[in-house]
């Protein structure tokens, strides 16, 4: 087991990475302090795992919330089920929401928990390579609305993450592919020699070799608690992990949630910025290039698919990095060097949607 701190004062919290570690009771069950818990999954993980949780709960009061799988359901219809087990357990403030699933269980989930009573407590257990690299970590929360991914949202922190690695052996090979995109943000953005180790070793994460996995989820898990450290509100740096975030939100409301896996899309975004940042001249377009390749050799998407570009570049304009209406986006000036830029030209944007 690989564990990581996440150091934020009183609400510091550890990152457990290993195999088996759901079966592991006393690992987890110290982060629970009351006697209410309600686990929240979904009908694909649910079967797989969730009994292995509720045999950690014994001497708890617990309820489970299984929910349709995918991106269309993280909506406030489905935090609204949260609440209802809450409620039907007569849950105090005391109570815990245990997240066993993917990146869109863990956003409900805890947005859920952050609502209850203004805020109880809540564990993620990602069972996805997405969710283990980036959304289990740094407490994001939130759901969906026709008008945009995650407008609606929090920032709660959980009291642990649990990332037990036996659960990516049942992780379909699309789901899995897509756990890469966010991999390689952390290296596109902050960290060239991270990225030349995955241009060496992408073989062996696409066969699942767990040395090669283990590395790969622990090194990004190590920046996401640096930034998320240092910025926990997304203030200045932690802006910086949204790269190709809204272009990718903005082809996923666009196409409508469930179309594109959420990797997917971001995979599509970061080459979209990247290309952007090469024709404002602000990084070199070779970088755009070697980007677009590690992405195509783990099986992900780099090119959206037929979308009007006012209607993505009017998304865009929506996305809550915006300020005073100005579009401001996470460009780079190469591998290992991102950067927030403010007021970028729109006409620019649609030159390059207009290419892809």
């Amino acid at each position: 087991m690989i564990s990581i701190d996440v150091a934020l004062g009183t609400r510091a919290y550890p990152i457990h990475v290993g195999a088996g570690l759901l079966d592991d009771a006393p690992l987890w069950r110290g982060a629970i302090r009351g006697r209410h818990v309600v686990v929240v999954s979904n009908e694909t993980v649910a079967p797989l795992h969730l009994a292995r949780v509720q045999a950690g709960l014994v001497g708890h009061l617990h309820a489970s919330v299984v929910l349709p799988d995918g991106e269309a359901h993280k909506t406030l219809d489905a935090v609204a089920r949260v609440f209802d087990a809450l409620a039907g357990l007569g849950a105090t403030r005391d109570a815990t929401i245990v997240a066993l699933g993917g990146g869109v269980i863990g956003d409900l989930a805890g947005f859920a928990a952050a609502c209850w009573m203004r805020g109880i407590d809540f564990i993620q257990m990602p069972t996805t390579l997405l969710a283990m690299v980036d959304s289990s970590v740094g407490g994001k929360t939130g759901v969906n609305l026709p008008a945009g991914k995650n407008l609606v949202g929090a920032f709660h922190q959980p009291r642990a993450v649990i990332a037990d690695t036996t659960t990516l052996a049942t992780l379909p090979d699309r789901e899995y592919r897509a756990g890469f995109a966010e991999v390689v943000k952390y290296g596109a953005i902050g960290d060239a020699a991270f990225f030349a180790w995955l241009e060496r070793h992408v073989d062996a994460l696409n066969a699942r070799d767990g040395a090669a996995l283990a590395e790969a989820i622990a090194a990004s898990c190590r920046h996401k608690a640096g930034v998320v450290v240092r910025d926990e509100h997304e203030q200045g740096e932690r802006a910086l992990l949204n790269f190709g975030h809204t272009f990718g939100h903005a082809i996923e409301t666009a196409t409508g949630y469930g179309s594109l896996l959420h990797g997917e899309a971001v995979a599509i975004g970061m080459v979209l910025a990247a290309t952007l940042s090469a024709d404002l001249e602000r990084a070199p377009r070779a970088d755009a290039g070697r980007l677009a390749r590690l992405l195509t050799a783990f099986g992900l998407p780099t090119t959206p698919p037929p979308i009007d570009p006012g209607r993505l570049l009017a998304l865009m304009q929506i996305d809550k990095k915006n300020l005073a209406g100005r579009l401001r986006l996470v460009l780079w000036r190469g591998l290992g060097a991102a950067e927030i830029v403010p007021d970028v030209d729109a006409d620019a944007i649609r030159a390059v949607l207009a290419r892809a």
